[in-house]
């Protein structure tokens, strides 16, 4: 779990963390977060996961901001580092949009990225 003083893994927009908080509320489970991971897909190699969270997972990483839980996928983390999690809505679609510094490249469709692990001497003391 994340401790106090440490860099978070992820920040939100205002308008992600309203949204996170909306989907905690209006969900018909008792969550009580949502978990963001990876996994292995799509046309560039990887794609984002959302899940929302009813209790903690042994190794989560817990990132509070603006009143929104997020809870990190351990695997997910050094590919995370650094992000910046908002939310959209275009003419055509709506959904959680990633500003991720770990990002290599991008399918042309948006649903799937190429990342790397974070260089961790950027987030040094």
């Amino acid at each position: 779990m994340a401790s106090a003083g440490k860099f978070q893994v992820l920040t939100l927009t205002d308008v992600a963390a309203e949204r996170v908080r909306d989907l905690v509320e209006d969900s018909d489970k008792d969550a009580i977060g949502l978990r963001v991971g990876i996994k292995k897909g799509g046309c560039a190699g990887m794609e984002y996961t959302m899940d929302l969270v009813e209790e903690i997972k042994a190794g989560d990483d817990v990132v509070e901001d603006k009143g929104a839980k997020i809870f990190v996928d351990p695997s997910a983390v050094l590919f995370l580092l650094g992000t910046e999690m908002d939310f959209e809505v275009t003419k055509f679609r709506s959904g959680f949009v990633f500003k991720n510094p770990n990002e290599v490249s991008a399918c042309g469709c948006g649903e799937s990225v190429s990342l790397q692990a974070a260089d961790l001497s950027t987030f040094a003391r």
